[in-house]
């Protein structure tokens, strides 16, 4: 937002495979794509990542110039240990290695905090990695970065935004959180919520809060949370990316 569980050396494809895949891959027509359903598929990756101009991390790094970048290289981004052993032993993301990611993000990174269960079909990885490429090796050309979840899209009050949290009190209220989501981030059918901006955080669960989202559990949860008590459980789970 590649199967292999045999341990870090299988984090990456042999170097023959990479190279087969990356010449299937390596022209946007081998597969037919098309620019405008790529951006498409992109809806749904905007949920947690920018592209553009002025792009910054949110839920995931930016993905501008994510052709050919070393995996977990970008500066100021709290990386899985996964997805950092991974880019220490030489995982690089080309067309190849991002066709495989998609396809199966936890069995490519097992550990990654990837909260994306993956794209089974291969044309329309294809569109969607083209249109990511537009957004590789192409300076101040790029439009503006789109912004990932806000108030306005579900209908909240900014001001829910302004609520200052109070990151002990968000540790005391943690545990619930904790009996699904793993403190380390790491995913195990849970989608992490380690080291999220603070904005998107309490976004996500205002709008559990009010049914804006669907989730039976996460609306039970979130609906027994006052405005204050999320904002010091954005903190909380924001400030555990700084732990060692």
């Amino acid at each position: 937002m590649f199967p292999s569980r045999a341990g870090p050396a299988a984090r990456a494809p042999s170097r023959p495979l990479a190279a087969g895949l990356l010449a299937l891959l390596s022209t946007a027509g081998a597969w037919g794509a098309d620019d405008g359903r790529g951006g498409a598929l992109y809806a749904e990756c905007k949920r947690c990542h920018q592209a553009g101009r002025g792009a910054e991390h949110r839920i995931g790094p930016h993905l501008n110039d994510v052709f050919g970048r070393r995996a977990a290289s970008l500066e100021g981004f709290p990386y899985s240990p996964a997805m950092k052993a991974a880019g220490a032993g030489g995982l690089t993301w080309t067309e190849a290695t991002l066709d495989a990611f998609l396809a199966d993000p936890h069995a490519f990174v097992p550990g990654s905090r990837m909260s994306y269960a993956g794209l089974a079909n291969r044309e329309e990885r294809g569109e969607l990695l083209a249109w990511l490429r537009g957004f590789s090796g192409a300076g101040s050309d790029l439009p503006p970065a789109e912004p990932t979840i806000t108030p306005e899209e579900y209908g909240l009050d900014p001001q829910l935004l302004t609520i200052s949290g109070d990151p002990e009190y968000g540790a005391y209220l943690a545990g619930e959180c904790t009996t699904c989501h793993r403190y380390d981030g790491s995913d195990r059918g849970i989608p992490s919520i380690t080291g999220w901006p603070l904005e998107d955080f309490v976004i996500a669960l205002q709008a559990y809060k009010r049914a804006k989202r669907t989730h039976p559990v996460m609306q039970l949860v979130a609906g027994r949370l006052s405005d204050e008590e999320i904002a010091a459980l954005a903190v909380h789970f924001r400030n555990l990316a700084d732990e060692p």
